[in-house]
């Protein structure tokens, strides 16, 4: 059964709309590709004021299912810019770490052609690179605490920042119900 895009959006993007994390991904179904095609247009018009964008990164023909991403892209930008995250993505074969739309086209290629899903999408979440790397050497396992994404560093500020995405969410879905618009959940950059 498909839940309303705005749903789903609130339901796994509230830490980003909430400025308490740079981005979110997300998976949404729905009767009609052109449905996901409007939503998607409409509601990057519509966050663009605030420096929110939201794009397909994947798209299943198969079970008609889309990989939604939505972040702050001035936020990513400037994560994806430290020295230590540049050379990580070259090392795992970006080109082009100075550009966020190359990145995000280089990601969207890796998610839909690679046979491995692309591990390295843990930066373009925000999550620490110690721990994103981490994952990847430890091909998941030996990490110290597990939650939005496995920790390999420190488990107490991983569980912190857990709460607070946990927090956030519910938050949201709350007051989406109680019928607050969409647009005044947004926090401005």
């Amino acid at each position: 059964m498909q839940r309303p895009f705005e749903l789903v959006l609130i339901e796994h993007g509230a830490p980003t709309l909430a400025a308490v994390k740079p981005a979110n991904l997300f998976r949404v179904e729905a009767a009609s590709r052109a449905e996901v095609l409007r939503s998607t247009k409409k509601w990057a018009a519509e966050f663009a004021p605030y420096g929110i964008r939201i794009c397909i990164l994947k798209e299943c023909m198969r079970s008609g299912s889309f990989l939604i991403y939505l972040y702050r892209e001035q936020w990513l930008t400037a994560l994806l810019q430290e020295p230590t995250c540049q050379a990580f993505l070259q090392k795992v074969g970006y080109r082009e770490p100075h550009q966020l739309q190359s990145l995000l086209a280089q990601l969207s290629q890796r998610l839909c052609m690679e046979s491995e899903f692309p591990h390295e999408i843990g930066v373009f979440l925000g999550y620490p690179l110690c721990d994103v790397v981490g994952f990847i050497e430890n091909k998941g396992l030996n990490f110290t605490c597990s939650g939005y994404w496995k920790s390999y560093s420190d488990p107490q500020q991983a569980q912190k920042c857990f709460e607070q995405y946990k927090k956030c969410t519910a938050i949201y879905k709350q007051r989406f119900a109680e019928g607050t618009p969409l647009l005044d959940l947004v926090v401005a950059a």
